[in-house]
């Protein structure tokens, strides 16, 4: 298994880098589901799908229900959520109202992290990870001046 990834150029007027070469993770067409996940899980366990869909639907239930109760929640081996807020300024303390100066706000995940033999911070979902050029890069690399930008 690997992360695939195509390669782009960087054709901005502005840029510094430009005419640059860079690689952008590719994904494939669909996102993966909450039942798929939970038949995976089902083939490795001796749990039927219906059980593992069923607390994998009640882990999102509760998930949403902390974090909207202002709680960080670590998932171990995995990472933390929590929501984090978009404001506009206030003049003064007095003055900050939710209504008026909360204009959003955000899911902000931090992924678990692990030290490595080499006392290296990695983060857990990435250790082991291998990269690889997609099949389908349009880069013709012998001649890299008629390229197209994605």
């Amino acid at each position: 298994m690997s992360v695939r990834y195509k390669l782009y150029q960087d054709n901005r007027a502005e840029s510094k880098n430009r005419g640059k070469w860079y690689a952008r993770a590719v994904y494939n067409s669909r996102p993966k589901t909450l039942k798929q996940m939970a038949m995976e899980i089902q083939e490795n366990v001796s749990v039927k799908k219906s059980d593992v869909l069923a607390v994998l639907d009640e882990m999102v239930v509760v998930l949403k229900k902390w974090m909207q109760d202002s709680n960080r929640v670590k998932i171990d081996g995995f990472g933390s959520f929590k929501i984090g807020l978009k404001t506009k300024p206030a003049d003064t303390a007095k003055d900050f109202s939710a209504s008026k100066h909360v204009v959003g706000a955000r899911i902000n995940f931090q992924p678990e992290v692990t030290i490595d033999a080499a006392g290296q911070r990695v983060k857990a979902m990435l250790q082991g990870l291998q990269v690889e050029e997609t099949n389908e890069n349009d880069v013709d690399k012998e001649d890299e001046g008629n390229s197209q930008n994605p």
